[in-house]
């Protein structure tokens, strides 16, 4: 019995000692990203599900300032300019706004993309990586609310830099999605109407703009 709690104590310790590392790295990252006027992102994303034969790969990118950002990714432009949601399809020729309710964001937005790691998740350190002479520290992230969708997250972060390099989620039902860095730009000099839906504009190029 002695020797089950010593190895249970001991156990426990480096449970604790690996969440306290994960904290730490976790809010040097955040530390970090906070600290830029703004973010450039160009990234790869994969989409597989193996039960259902999918296995999707696409590139995008994504331009953030504060709350605010702009994502290209499968030919549409989604605009957020920190109250409405401006998604663009120019194959369609169409516009659809819709109104911010906070209550109901609960996915991972590009907006929460570098922070969303803050609430709602405990955390503990996984493997180490070698990529291309870089060190990847990968951190394990699975949700408090035992009946979320998402079953966890893997947060690959350089540890030099403490940038994400890459975001790997599993949900319960299977389904994986990959996020891997290709380029992390900051402070870039951007347009002063980048953030800025302009409706007239559309109107006049003859886009359908549906509002909800």
């Amino acid at each position: 019995m002695k020797k089950i709690s010593v190895l249970l104590i001991a156990l426990f310790a480096i449970t604790f000692s690996q969440a306290q590392d994960a904290k730490t790295l976790l809010r040097e990252v955040s530390a970090k990203v906070k600290s830029y006027d703004n973010i450039t992102i160009d990234f790869k994303y994969n989409l597989n599900n193996s039960k259902e034969n999918v296995n999707q790969d696409t590139r995008g990118d994504v331009t953030l300032q504060g709350d605010k950002y702009v994502l290209n990714m499968l030919g549409t432009t989604r605009v957020f300019d920190g109250k409405n949601m401006y998604t663009i399809v120019p194959e369609d020729e169409e516009v659809t706004i819709s109104a911010y309710n906070p209550k109901d964001d609960k996915e991972i937005t590009p907006s929460k993309m570098l922070t969303f790691y803050e609430k709602g998740y405990n955390y503990k350190m996984d493997i180490q990586q070698n990529v291309k002479g870089r060190k990847i520290q990968y951190v394990k992230l699975i949700p408090i609310n035992s009946n979320a969708e998402i079953k966890d997250i893997l947060l690959g972060i350089d540890v030099q830099t403490k940038h994400i390099y890459k975001l790997i989620q599993t949900d319960s039902n299977g389904t994986s999605y990959t996020l891997t860095v290709n380029s992390f730009k900051t402070n870039q000099p951007l347009s002063k109407t980048l953030f800025t839906f302009d409706e007239a504009k559309y109107k006049k190029d003859g886009y359908y703009i549906n509002k909800l």
